[in-house]
């Protein structure tokens, strides 16, 4: 092995630049993940009212595993011989699932959940894409939360249409 090569992205990812790539893909999951751990967190706590309370609970048992999706995120970034950063890196983009004052609009907190759900979706679709041939364990991996966002996606959007019901 030639001197000054990082022997662990060697036994990887050969291509310097795909590894890059994969890192940064992985990088704004895990922000997005800590994104939507931060506003469910705040929902669950916030929302008022009596139709509230279910909603409340699924996100916050939603908080637990939007977090255990960034550790992966996290431990993939470190085996692929990145690093995960701090929150001075960290850049909000949800507007549509911020807090306001009316604690009793459950309707748009479940349209936002919706969206977070939506992004995230289309976000790990690319990075499945991307990593197909060439990173296949990521691929899985980003694969399995794929598929606890599509549960999530379709949980809420039966909420919403109750919602729309009444």
């Amino acid at each position: 092995m030639p001197r000054g090569r990082n022997k662990a992205a060697t036994l990887l990812i050969e291509d310097q630049t795909k590894r890059t790539k994969i890192i940064e893909l992985l990088t704004r999951a895990y922000w997005m993940e800590l994104e939507t751990v931060m506003n469910y967190l705040s929902h669950s706590v916030n929302l008022d009212g009596v139709r509230a309370e279910e909603i409340k609970k699924n996100l916050a048992q939603d908080v637990t595993t939007e977090l255990g999706h960034a550790q992966q995120f996290a431990r993939r970034i470190k085996t692929l011989a990145g690093s995960t950063p701090g929150s001075f890196a960290f850049k909000p983009d949800q507007d549509y699932l911020q807090p306001t004052s009316d604690t009793t609009n459950v309707k748009r907190v479940i349209q936002g959940v919706i969206e977070a759900e939506k992004q995230a979706i289309a976000h790990y679709n690319q990075v499945i894409a991307f990593c197909d041939g060439v990173d296949y364990v990521t691929q899985d991996m980003v694969i399995q939360i794929l598929g606890d966002e599509q549960e999530h996606l379709r949980e809420f959007l039966g909420f919403l249409k109750e919602y729309e019901k009444s």
